[in-house]
């Protein structure tokens, strides 16, 4: 399994990887001009995982991190492979991989069209093999279904879900884990991104402020903001 780990506190991994995630503005906050999101709401923060991939220091910090915390919640014996999904999840679950000394998969949306039409693509030993779903963040985890059901479909037993980043604001990502029967594993979320902007005065009380109040009820700012409510 894996090679020598560095041993993070939940504390410092919380603390450290929100200091990355502001300031590679891979999180960000704009209270004047705030954000529309796919769904039609608006909100001061945003988030782009994506982004970090281009900050070798900064993502090798969050990938030791990850394996830290994954060794010590887990445990390094207690699973046997990593599948990223598709797309943001990939580049994740490689540099986990790496670092755990562990297989990697990866799952699509859906089949490919053709060849084998494979869903997962990698090598699975056998059923019953042990696999975490590596994703580059979670807001209310509706899409890890996707994954999850595929790669159980394949013979994979999944019973944890690692991401960067979870929004930790919405009560159906609790409700859909449990759903699932999965345990999420994070590094940090907007209350803790939110904490450690206001221990470092990375930005001005009124923003602060305002994001306080969006992560408070989310789809109240979005209506007293122009955006979209309740479905």
């Amino acid at each position: 399994m894996p090679f020598s780990i560095p041993h993070f506190d939940k504390e410092t991994i919380a603390r450290e990887a929100s200091k990355i995630l502001i300031e590679t503005q891979s999180v960000l906050f704009n209270a004047d001009e705030p954000f529309t999101y796919t769904s039609g709401r608006k909100g001061p923060v945003y988030v782009d995982c994506r982004r970090l991939i281009s900050f070798p220091r900064a993502r090798g910090l969050l990938m030791d991190m990850g394996a830290s915390l994954l060794c010590q919640n887990i445990g390094s014996e207690s699973f046997e492979m990593l599948a990223g999904g598709e797309t943001a999840g990939i580049p994740y679950a490689a540099f986990l991989s790496e670092r755990l000394n562990t297989p990697m998969l990866y799952v699509r949306k859906k089949p490919k069209g053709f060849g084998r039409m494979a869903q997962i693509e990698g090598h699975m030993e056998h059923d019953g093999t042990k696999v975490i779903l590596v994703e580059d963040l979670q807001t209310d985890g509706g899409s890890k279904q996707v994954f999850v059901n595929a790669l159980r479909d394949a013979g994979a037993v999944v019973e944890h879900a690692f991401v960067v980043f979870h929004y930790g604001i919405f009560a159906a990502s609790e409700k859909n884990m449990s759903d699932l029967g999965i345990t999420l594993h994070s590094l940090t979320s907007w209350p803790e991104v939110l904490e450690t902007a206001k221990a470092g005065n990375y930005f001005d009380t009124k923003t602060l402020d305002s994001v306080e109040r969006f992560l408070g009820d989310p789809v109240q700012w979005s209506v007293d903001h122009g955006g979209k409510g309740e479905e």
